[in-house]
C-alpha cells in the first residue's frame, strides 16, 4: 500500500468543537535548541550550519564559533525575552526542548515550568536523524524521555524530532505514554494514523508561521512576520463558519529572540491576546481535546490507543 495519505479529510473535516466556541485554537511553540545543536563540543562530525543568522556552511572538525556565539544568545537573552512577552501577556506557550539542551540550562526549565508552560520533547539532540541508524535513534528516543523527565521532573506528553528518520513515528509509538507527536506539516486540524496495531494523534505543526523563515531562503523582512501571522489568523476565523480550525506558530529564542523580530512579533500577541473567539492554549491541551471529541475508535477503529500509560490522559 502507498503510505501517504494524500486525502486526509477531505471536503468534510470533523468539528473539532474548540471550547467556548472558539473559532480557531491558537498554539505558540518556542523551540529551545540551545546547546544541543551539532558542534565539535559534543562530540559531532561537523559544526552546525542549519538556521544561521548568515550562509555558512558545515565545518568538518571545526568549531564554527560564529554560530556558537548566535545559539548561546538564544538561552542567554532570547529566552527571557520571549519569556517576559508570553507571561505579561498571560498567554499559555509550549516548548519543543531538546532534552540535551534542557539539562545545560535548569534556570529555563525552572521558569517553563513556574509559568505552567507544557515541554514537550525535542528528541536528545537537535542533529538530523534521517540517515541515522535505527538502532541508534531508538537509543536516542529512549535516552531523550529518561533525560526529558529527570530535568523537567515529568515525562513528556508530546514529541517533535523535526529532522526526522521514516523510523521516528514507530518508535515514539512503541516508546508509549504520548498523547500526540507533531512530526507532520500536514493539515489545519490533528489526526490519527494507524502504526501497527495502535492508533497515534498527530498534531501538526508549521513552517511558514515560522521565523525559521527570517533565516531560509524564502525569508521575512522585519515587518512582515506578524502581519502574515495575521493574515493567517484572520482567514481561519472566516472558514470557521465552515469548520474551526488550529494555528501553530514555530517561534526560536535565537531568532525571534533578537530585539527587532520580538518586537514585531509583539504587535500579533497583542492582537491575539485582545480576541475573544481564539483559543489560545498547549499543544497538550488541544491532544487531549480532540481525544474527548474525536477519539480514536471513531477514525480507526479496532487499533489501540499508542498512548498506552493510563496517567498520559489525564
Amino acid at each position: 500500500m502507498y503510505p501517504r495519505d494524500l486525502k486526509g479529510y477531505g471536503p468534510l473535516p470533523p468539528s473539532p468543537q474548540w471550547p467556548d466556541g472558539a473559532r480557531v485554537a491558537l498554539q505558540f511553540v518556542i523551540n529551545y535548541e540551545e546547546g544541543g545543536e551539532r558542534s565539535i563540543l559534543h562530540g559531532d562530525r561537523c559544526s552546525e550550519a542549519f538556521l544561521t543568522e548568515e550562509p555558512t556552511r558545515e565545518l568538518p572538525n571545526l568549531r564554527n564559533l560564529n554560530v556558537e556565539s548566535q545559539y548561546e544568545y538564544g538561552s542567554r537573552a532570547g529566552f527571557w525575552r520571549l519569556h517576559r512577552m508570553f507571561t505579561e501577556r498571560g498567554l499559555p506557550v509550549t516548548v519543543f526542548g531538546i532534552a540535551e539542551a534542557l539539562e545545560k540550562n535548569p534556570e529555563a526549565v525552572a521558569a517553563m515550568r513556574e509559568a505552567r508552560w507544557e515541554i514537550a520533547c525535542h528528541g536528545l539532540r537537535w542533529i538530523n536523524y534521517a540517515e541515522m541508524p535505527r538502532e541508534e535513534e531508538e537509543r536516542h528516543v529512549r535516552r531523550a524521555v529518561e533525560l526529558h523527565t529527570r530535568v523537567t521532573g515529568e515525562r513528556p506528553r508530546g514529541w517533535y524530532t523535526g529532522r526526522m528518520s521514516p523510523h521516528t513515528r514507530r518508535l515514539v509509538a512503541d516508546e508509549g505514554g504520548f498523547l500526540y507527536d507533531s512530526d507532520s506539516f500536514a493539515d489545519d486540524l490533528p489526526y490519527w494514523v494507524p502504526v501497527g496495531d495502535r492508533a497515534q494523534l498527530v498534531v501538526p505543526y508549521t513552517l511558514d508561521n515560522n521565523d525559521g523563515r527570517y533565516l531560509n531562503t524564502y525569508g521575512f523582512q522585519s515587518e512582515s512576520f506578524s502581519r502574515y501571522l495575521l493574515r493567517a489568523l484572520d482567514l481561519l476565523r472566516a472558514e470557521a463558519d465552515h469548520c474551526p480550525k488550529m494555528m501553530s506558530v514555530g517561534l526560536h529564542t535565537r531568532i525571534v529572540g533578537r530585539p527587532g523580530r520580538a518586537a514585531d512579533l509583539a504587535r500579533f500577541l497583542d492582537e491575539v491576546a485582545a480576541a475573544d473567539d481564539v483559543w489560545v492554549t498547549r499543544r497538550v491541551d488541544i491532544a487531549r481535546h480532540w481525544r474527548r471529541v474525536q477519539p480514536a475508535e471513531a477514525h480507526l477503529p479496532g487499533l489501540r490507543d499508542a498512548a498506552v500509560s493510563a496517567d498520559a490522559l489525564v
